[in-house]
């Protein structure tokens, strides 16, 4: 299928399915990843700081490389999505609790959908009584 092109004032625009529109922009928004702090002058970084841009930067590329955007990922950990926002813009120092929940979303997210599901053991039959 071939992507509807058109042009307005000299530029060429193109039109793309919602889906595909919202994919990209998580994309670009991936690519800015939240900055480390500056070494001071003896090579030492703030600790949480620190701490809040690597946790960040690690959620949004796991979010991005499951193809998930923040709406989703936030609705499979259980969090809400302002609570994801402000982890991945380093502004938030999650709890263990909403890490173990992120990163449990986002392995799952991760696995392979051909995967066969596992067995499960045939239930027993009740004697009637």
């Amino acid at each position: 299928m071939k992507t509807p092109t058109f042009e307005v004032n000299g530029k060429m625009f193109m039109v793309v399915e919602r889906d595909e529109y919202e994919r990209l922009r998580e994309l670009a928004k991936a690519a800015v990843l939240p900055a480390l702090p500056e070494p001071d002058g003896e090579g030492n970084v703030p600790a949480v700081a620190f701490a809040r841009a690597t946790i960040a930067r690690g959620i949004i590329r796991d979010r991005v490389a499951a193809g998930l955007n923040q709406k989703e990922l936030a609705r499979r950990a259980g969090v809400r999505v302002e609570t994801l926002c402000r982890i991945e813009t380093g502004k938030h120092t999650p709890s263990v609790e909403t890490i173990q929940r992120i990163d449990r979303a986002l392995k799952q997210a991760a696995r392979p959908s051909n995967k066969p599901p596992r067995a499960r053991r045939p239930a027993r039959a009740r004697k009637a009584g």
